[in-house]
């Protein structure tokens, strides 16, 4: 089991002595399914980057902008939102620590049906 208080702490702690301004720890790894926190230090992002089949963001702490096609979107704490199925990168507007959850590899059925679902609420 993972605290992820301490997760957001540690992680900021480790962006702090940084010389970029940002950690990551992989904290979940099941087959397909990631789940990482982020911390980003104010005015300090990750490069815009390919996204894997499905992935989902998380803001824990902080203020964010999720950036890419059409401009971005701003999140902050509290915020959960698809990541889009397009080129993105993230910036930091305040210090802020963020769970990315990711599938890496969807599998098909026999019928060549690719399966899963998404819930939106």
């Amino acid at each position: 089991m993972v605290n992820l208080e301490t997760l957001v702490r540690d992680q900021l702690d480790d962006a702090r002595a940084s010389a970029h301004g940002r950690s990551a720890h992989l904290f979940v790894h099941d087959g397909p399914l990631r789940q990482t926190v982020i911390a980003l230090l104010a005015g300090n992002s990750l490069d815009e980057h390919n996204t894997p089949p499905a992935a989902s963001l998380q803001i824990l702490r902080g203020r964010v902008r999720l950036t890419g096609q059409g401009g971005g979107q701003e999140l902050i704490a509290g915020d959960v939102t698809a990541i889009p199925h397009a080129r993105h990168g993230l910036q930091a507007i305040e210090d802020s620590v963020v769970l990315l959850t990711a599938v890496t590899e969807v599998r098909e059925q026999a019928q060549g049906v690719t399966v899963g679902t998404a819930v939106r609420t």
